[in-house]
């Protein structure tokens, strides 16, 4: 049973991540796999919402659904203001997609390893053609947010785990993206450094109103969420979470 009914998008707020009816089919005829069946799921903007479930349950496919890296087979998404897939994609340039509306946090950093922390930040805002003054000015501007613009000059060799993983968080919210989708953020950190980061992620999740979805099976997080998606069978059921304070 689906869990989703009650969120219909009459009632929803407006933007965000709504996700009705999709399901992806790999291959075709007697080899054909269906990764996801039925996901409906909506995460409103300043929420952070989790998406828990086993290996080959299909958050990976989800999530990469969501991201625009692969197609969905049918079914609808909507991301922000914009309808962005309806059994069919419904965006032209799907790199301008991923670059201007979904900020993308992993459990490794990906920070490029010849630019230092504050051009790490700044180098998406500068793609989508803001001037390089006002790009670093921005990355600066979260880097401080995330208590780490002391380690702006450095080259990401040189900063812990934690600092690399604040530098991706702003490198994701660098473009004011609607959408964050974040991939086991917090697998390579300790308790204290794992809860550090989800508090960043709901303080700009808040702030920004973006809406951001937690893939984990990161058990130190769990209780932070106020709401879970369990993902199963390429199925989704919602649930609530504890919403533990992380003040």
């Amino acid at each position: 049973m689906n869990a989703m009914h009650a969120h219909s998008p009459t009632t929803a707020r407006p933007g965000g991540i709504l996700i009705e009816g999709l399901r992806k089919v790999y291959g075709a005829g007697d080899t054909a796999v269906e990764a996801l069946k039925n996901v409906n799921l909506q995460v409103n903007p300043g929420e952070v919402v989790g998406l828990v479930g086993p290996s080959g349950s299909g958050k990976s496919t989800l999530l990469k659904c969501l991201g625009a890296i692969i197609e969905p087979t049918s079914g609808r998404m909507t991301l922000g203001q914009d309808v962005i897939y309806d059994d069919g994609w419904k965006v032209g340039d799907l790199r301008t997609l991923r670059r201007d509306r979904i900020g993308f946090v992993f459990q490794a950093p990906y920070l490029i390893p010849f630019l230092d922390v504050l051009d790490n930040v700044a180098l998406l805002p500068m793609l989508a053609g803001m001037p390089n003054a006002k790009a670093r000015a921005r990355a600066l501007e979260l880097l401080t947010a995330l208590d780490v613009q002391h380690r702006a000059k450095a080259e990401p060799s040189q900063l812990s785990g934690g600092e690399q993983q604040r530098v991706s968080i702003a490198r994701a919210l660098a473009n004011r993206p609607p959408v964050i989708l974040a991939d086991e953020p917090t697998a390579p950190l300790d308790s204290e450094r794992a809860l550090a980061v989800m508090r960043i992620l709901n303080q700009m999740a808040h702030q920004a109103q973006t809406a951001i979805i937690v893939v984990t099976h990161d058990e130190k997080i769990i209780p932070t969420f106020k709401r879970i998606y369990h993902i199963r069978d390429g199925q989704t059921v919602e649930e609530a979470g504890e919403g533990r304070a992380l003040d």
